[in-house]
């Protein structure tokens, strides 16, 4: 990660990394404030052990000293707090370093589609919308959803409910069987976890629900809970790979418009999701990032989807992120592909923030490196579900790879 070490070993570089991700941090100011706290600091201990050494000699002009040095201490003390607490809210703007081959660029229109897998549907008939189909299946209800919680919730009712379950149950069994321990995790995490992992908590643009009179949040994904799991331990350099797969109710308040893309599920304030979540060695989190990429793909394929895989570029990727994939699955409601999953590889960015540690077996330390993937969000691929697999009669079916935990192999328009 870009750290003040980076900073002072090449500022040109860091600065170019940070033009490269888009992101607008003064680095001048951090080298600045570096200089006064060690400065503060080394005054501070000087003081410090004067008066340790003096407080042995009871004679009038240690005391008096003694004074001088108390009446220092309460300038100088609270200054530092102040430019230390001043250089912790800059340091914790820089993002982690880029991996070589991200894409450059700004935007996500500058993101690199590296494979496409399947055909998109060509409809004999006037294809629907999921919030069309889901109205006269009566598996959706999202007036309800509004009246009772606020827009952008939404009521799943009869076989959509099923249909939910059926893919969380389906994912858990993919991941489970590749060796991923399955963990149910909290709907809420402390401020200094999500923190620490880069999320932003707190502020005007936060994507958080926070709860009132508390440091507690309401948890946008698993990666949160999961990435938090191991926070301030060291661990044994022989468990790695740590593969944890998270199942948990994920909460955003998708502030800001959205267009077409805000109608239905898109864009919702509340999801089931199947998160994986990864703690390696250094050396292994390039291998463990393509890894999750395959699984990712396994379960798109055998749901059926076409879909495609997207490098994300510099200026599009979160802070945390040194590479990012997506997957994008096409949408005909939309008439677009629509991001479904994707998989992160944060290198050392969240371990040393939440002090995460490996040790090695001559004793020594240094941080694990984290990753994150989509297993299955249900809002995203349930529509992909109902639009692509709607037939002409109103039905829709259901892939076959959900049938053994849906009961049923398709889903009728209401009162046929």
């Amino acid at each position: 990660m870009i750290s003040i070490d980076f900073i002072k070993k090449d500022l040109s570089k860091a600065k170019d990394l940070l033009q490269k991700r888009n992101i607008k941090v003064d680095l001048e100011q951090i080298l600045s404030l570096d200089t006064k706290r060690q400065s503060l600091q080394e005054k501070i201990q000087l003081l410090r052990e004067e008066r340790n050494k003096i407080s042995k000699r009871n004679t009038e002009e240690t005391r008096a000293r003694g004074k001088e040095i108390k009446d220092e201490l309460k300038i100088l003390e609270p200054e530092f707090e102040t430019i230390y607490a001043d250089l912790k809210t800059l340091l914790k703007q820089l993002p982690n370093t880029l991996h070589p081959k991200t894409p450059i660029g700004k935007s996500e229109e500058e993101n690199i589609v590296l494979k496409e897998h399947g055909q998109k549907p060509a409809f004999s008939f006037q294809p629907l919308d999921h919030t069309q189909l889901g109205k006269k299946l009566s598996i959706l209800d999202f007036e309800k959803g509004a009246k009772v919680a606020g827009s952008n919730f939404y009521f799943l009712k009869n076989q959509g409910v099923e249909l939910e379950f059926a893919l969380m149950k389906y994912a858990l069994d993919t991941i489970s069987k590749e060796g991923f321990d399955l963990y149910q995790t909290p709907d809420l995490a402390k401020q200094n976890i999500l923190d620490g992992l880069g999320f932003n908590p707190r502020g005007a643009e936060t994507q958080i629900y926070n709860i009132e009179n508390s440091d507690l949040s309401l948890i946008g994904t698993a990666e949160a809970t999961l990435g938090g799991y191991y926070s301030g331990e060291i661990l044994n350099q022989n468990l790695f790979p740590l593969k944890l797969g998270g199942f948990s109710h994920c909460f955003r308040t998708e502030a800001g418009g959205y267009g077409r893309e805000s109608r239905g599920l898109y864009r919702v304030h509340q999801f089931s999701k199947v998160e994986m979540f990864v703690y390696c060695l250094p050396g292994q989190s390039e291998e463990m990032h393509e890894y999750l990429l395959s699984l990712e793909e396994k379960i798109y394929k055998e749901l059926g989807f076409p879909y495609r895989v997207v490098d994300i570029c510099s200026g599009d990727l979160g802070a945390p992120a040194y590479r990012k994939y997506d997957i994008e699955v096409w949408m005909p409601g939309l008439n677009k592909w629509g991001e479904v999953t994707s998989a992160s590889n944060c290198t050392d960015y969240q371990s040393r923030r939440l002090n995460i540690k490996y040790r090695r077996k001559d004793g020594s330390t240094d941080y694990v490196h984290t990753l994150n993937g989509t297993a299955i969000a249900s809002s995203r691929t349930l529509i992909s579900l109902l639009e692509l697999n709607q037939q002409e009669d109103g039905t829709v079916k259901i892939p076959k790879v959900l049938q053994k935990y849906t009961g049923f192999s398709e889903i009728k328009p209401h009162g046929i």
